[in-house]
């Protein structure tokens, strides 16, 4: 079976401030930018891997969502309690010194864990936990 991820969704409360953190912080490049009876959806791209997609949401995006899920989903990415995503780096500590510099909310700066990767965590602009993992030599 040939099973490959496409895309991922990632809700934020605020598009322009999250475009300039994956943009022009993580390098991403925007794929589509599209709005759609009041809401939008901006895809971004890792450089080197054109083909998987990152897909900025509004929180409950979905139209037959209730008032109270909308408002729930907008409490908990407030809260920063809403998954984020998992890069891998080459180079973790460099990554971490850029993203630091660029002002983002640090988590975990970066620590070698018992199960292979040296990673750090910040959050973005509006809450979602970012990792970034390095593999350590085997």
């Amino acid at each position: 079976m040939d099973l490959r991820l496409r895309q991922c969704f990632v809700a934020v409360d605020d598009h322009d401030k999250a475009l300039i953190f994956y943009r022009d912080v993580l390098g991403l490049v925007v794929t589509n930018d599209i709005g759609f009876e009041g809401m939008r959806w901006v895809t971004l791209s890792p450089p080197l891997q054109p083909d998987v997609e990152i897909v900025l949401e509004p929180p409950a995006a979905d139209p037959d969502a209730s008032p109270s899920d909308k408002e729930a989903m907008a409490v908990l990415l407030a809260k920063g309690l809403l998954r984020g995503v998992n890069f891998t780096t080459s180079d973790c500590d460099a990554l971490f010194d850029r993203v630091r510099e660029a002002g983002a909310d640090v988590v975990q700066e970066p620590t070698d864990q018992p199960y292979g990767v040296r990673d750090c965590a910040f959050r973005d602009p509006a809450g979602n936990m970012l990792r970034f993992l390095q593999r350590t030599a085997d």
